[in-house]
């Protein structure tokens, strides 16, 4: 299930992504920003959140453990490799 919700939420973020609507206002934020930037920073910082979320969430841990153990006992250069 958390995953699936994960999902849904990417797919609104993406959808988010399309500012057709803004495109053509003339309106500004904070007295100088026009709203289309404006949304595109609040986008950027919502795609943080969504990356922050996503690694929270779903990073693989056995990779992790895999990365550990390699660096725990690295193999052997047996290749005759530079």
């Amino acid at each position: 299930m958390k995953k699936l919700l994960l999902v849904l939420f990417v797919l609104i973020v993406y959808a988010l992504h399309q500012d057709f609507w803004y495109f053509d206002k003339l309106n500004v934020h904070l007295g100088f920003l026009p709203v289309g930037l404006w949304y595109q920073a609040c986008f950027a910082c919502l795609c943080s959140f969504t990356m922050w979320l996503l690694g929270r969430t779903v990073w693989p841990e056995h990779l992790e453990k895999v990365e550990a153990e390699v660096l725990k006992n690295p193999p052997s250069n047996q290749g005759g490799g530079h």
